[in-house]
């Protein structure tokens, strides 16, 4: 297995040398030169797997043996191991039809401790194997600052720099991040939204000699192996269905904001899991409901809801799925990509919203409409949701349940992390512990201007301090 870039100018990597380069050189997402296919004789043989085996069989499909298969057990034991639930996702039924996977238990409450974790502890191995300092730049809308940086603080060659928005994270959020006092951390807090911090993000990895210099390595889902880590779970997620539910495919709802959690599935479908629809959520910036329902890819004015973590205009991931849309021809995902960052936007044929549309459907969820299914949820069922979950739910109710079998529906998050909006309609909540003590700990971080100038500076004196 190589890896290649969807612009077509970075030549075949292995696997550890795609993990660590992260976003492509030339500016592309890097993807595998093929996708293995699993056949059903395969994904039966798979379904009585616990959750670290299931990983380690699709993740050897895709290292090359570059790492020894007793390495990467470990690693993958050692990531879940601090996962509350014993079945590391445990999947929730709520009705005949409808079906919750709770990807909310890790140590940072949020589904991207699944990828995170694993990363985290794939950076170090890969540090003490090559005698390598590592410093991680990434940027979060929420979470995935936080399971980053739990990831990995404190652990010896490895420096993480997040960039977060101002003011616009939830409490909680903003307390995993800042009361991290590990000295190989650094949280800048950026004057801006988030594809303000994803931009420079992307500035400073396209800066080759700055990112060469300074050994970044990406931990968000332009890192390939986030998405390769996140698409485990749309297998687990079938397997754990009864069989006579699963016989003929499943369909996911998916709570979205960067293309990445959908994309995974879309990967899992590619791979051979049955999954019959891809139910895209998003909030009111609903940039990519509108590139699926009516073929236009463009960014409108910002609008704060009450699911931050899926406030994005600008999704790192739709490269990845253009790549495939445009049937893996690199010159033509550079074109429409060179227009797109021309003219700001990118229009489809009605033929092409069409093939689209046999990949995915979707569906957007308004603030209101928001509380309204945690309220009614709540009510019916007993069960609370955080609210990027709820709009999973509501997509489901509203593009999903059109069709025939089963449906599960993504829950992102713990409702802890998104209480602001959970008071609004009354409901009182106990935190778990974990985060209830967050609120006496002291914060530390660095508020900045949204500039690459001087988030770069913050950079060179932290990188040069901690080296």
């Amino acid at each position: 297995m190589k890896y290649i870039s969807t612009r077509g100018k970075v030549a075949p990597i292995g696997f550890i040398d795609m993990f660590l380069m992260g976003l492509g050189e030339d500016g592309g997402l890097i993807v595998p030169e093929t996708i293995p296919n699993v056949t059903a004789d395969q994904l039966k043989a798979w379904s009585k797997l616990s959750y670290q085996d299931l990983m380690l069989e699709v993740f050897s499909l895709f290292t090359n043996d570059e790492i020894p298969e007793q390495d990467l057990r470990k690693l993958i034991q050692d990531s879940y191991a601090g996962f509350t639930s014993p079945d590391v996702l445990p999947l929730t039924t709520l009705n005949d039809s409808l079906h919750v996977l709770e990807l909310f238990h890790g140590p940072t409450f949020a589904f991207k401790d699944v990828a995170l974790q694993f990363m985290g502890n794939l950076y170090a191995y890969v540090a003490k194997k090559q005698n390598k300092v590592i410093n991680i730049l990434g940027a979060t809308s929420g979470d995935t600052g936080a399971s980053a940086i739990s990831s990995v603080r404190g652990k010896e060659g490895i420096q993480i720099c997040i960039l977060h928005p101002n003011g616009k994270v939830s409490r909680v959020q903003e307390l995993q991040m800042t009361t991290v006092q590990d000295d190989n951390v650094l949280n800048l807090s950026v004057n801006g939204n988030f594809d303000d911090c994803q931009q420079i993000i992307k500035e400073l990895f396209a800066d080759i000699p700055f990112k060469t210099k300074y050994h970044l390595r990406a931990i968000n889902s332009i890192n390939f192996v986030r998405i390769l880590a996140q698409s485990v779970y749309y297998f687990y997620a079938y397997l754990q269905l009864p069989e006579k539910l699963r016989a003929d495919g499943v369909n996911f709802s998916i709570p979205t904001g960067n293309f990445g959690n959908i994309f995974s599935g879309y990967l899992a479908k590619k791979m051979g899991v049955p999954i019959k629809q891809l139910v895209l959520a998003t909030n009111e910036n609903n940039i990519l409901e509108r590139f699926i329902n009516e073929g236009v890819y463009k960014p409108e004015g910002f609008r704060s809801t009450h699911s931050p973590s899926m406030d994005i205009q600008i999704a790192s991931n739709f490269e990845r799925y253009l790549y495939y849309f445009c049937g893996e021809d690199a010159i033509a995902v550079s074109e429409r990509m060179e227009r797109f960052k021309a003219e700001g936007q990118l229009i489809f044929t009605s033929e092409e919203i069409s093939r689209i549309q046999q990949d995915m459907t979707a569906y957007s969820v308004s603030n209101e409409e928001c509380l309204e299914t945690i309220q009614s949820y709540k009510n019916e069922f007993d069960y609370l949701l955080d609210p990027h979950s709820a709009c999973g739910i509501a997509a489901y109710k509203g593009a999903g349940n059109k069709g025939d079998g089963a449906f599960v529906s993504l829950a992102t998050a713990h409702p802890a992390k998104f209480d602001e909006a959970i008071r609004l309609i009354g409901i009182e909540q106990t935190f778990p512990e974990r985060i209830q003590e967050l609120f006496d700990k002291p914060q530390r971080q660095v508020v900045v201007e949204n500039a690459k100038a001087e988030i770069a500076t913050q950079l060179e004196g932290f990188y040069r301090v901690t080296q």
